[in-house]
């Protein structure tokens, strides 16, 4: 078969099994199967390829079609420009933490601030905000061992050694006062379940699910966050569809000021910043 032949009977195949963007993850994995760039495919659509080339592409369309995160199968995500580990340790980065990413830059006045990013995952944030503001001082902490593992990964993959990895019960294991205070944490209500993505699922429960509202570890954080924030420190979160509002209220009650919710790419209300002090 050719180069477009198989492009195009994988995309038909993601299609019939309702894979979004099939053709996008068509090139994708036939680009890693061959070990070039996506691009490159382009110029190469009338090649014949050879069996050795489509075995292992057959057993990657065969694990996509079943829900397998492309992430994962790829080994690899991109995020705010670099690329980093991707796998079942933690949760498959989104575009909306992205976004969550370029808002804190604008935010981080001071090039040599205490940031704390808690619920690390892979780390990116983390490495992220390191890569852009390098005099920084930067600790990321996760309840899971194996999620902090794999952002040891990415710290070692992008070299930069200076972020401390902790594992911390949200702030439970933190010691000193910071200048931002970022969370990315579960907010995915159990009761919605059964409405996630199949290949959202693949993603670890403890990074998705916090309890039956989707809000019970985000609280918990707003009220211990004062204790760790340095004076007019900044805490910035992201949260779930229709949490925005409550969460604002509750950042009120804690008396919490400059209380500020953006949206995302899509218009929808998903980060709430405030300062405390």
């Amino acid at each position: 078969m050719k180069v477009l032949d198989v492009l195009q009977s994988t995309t038909a195949y993601f299609k019939k099994r309702g894979i979004e963007n099939p053709r996008l993850n068509a090139e994708h994995l036939l680009a890693h199967s061959l070990g070039r760039r996506r691009l490159d495919i382009y110029l190469e659509f009338e090649r014949e390829l050879s069996e050795p080339e489509l075995t292992p592409l057959r057993e990657l369309v065969r694990r996509r079609g079943q829900n397998e995160p492309l992430q994962h199968l790829l080994g690899t995500v991109e995020f705010c420009g670099n690329l980093f580990l991707c796998d079942r340790r933690a949760l498959v980065p989104r575009p909306e933490t992205e976004q969550l990413v370029e808002f804190l830059q604008s935010e981080i006045r001071n090039p040599k601030s205490k940031i704390l990013d808690v619920g690390t995952g892979s780390g990116v944030i983390a490495l992220s905000l390191a890569a852009k503001f390098p005099e920084t001082e930067i600790v990321g902490a996760d309840i899971s061992n194996e999620a902090l593992w794999l952002a040891r990964d990415n710290a070692a993959r992008v070299g930069i050694t200076r972020i401390q990895f902790v594992q911390s019960d949200l702030l439970e294991s933190i010691n000193g006062e910071f200048d931002l205070i970022v969370a990315n944490l579960p907010y995915i209500s159990r009761l919605d379940r059964d409405e996630l993505p199949p290949e959202v699922l693949r993603d670890p429960e403890v990074a998705l699910f916090a309890g039956d509202r989707g809000d019970e570890l985000i609280r918990p954080l707003i009220e211990a966050a004062p204790a760790h924030l340095r004076p007019g420190g900044l805490l910035a979160l992201e949260a779930g569809i229709g949490q925005h509002a409550s969460l604002a209220e509750f950042l009120r009650e804690k008396n919490y000021s400059d209380i500020e919710v953006k949206n995302d790419y899509s218009g929808v209300a998903r980060f709430l910043f405030a300062r405390y002090g």
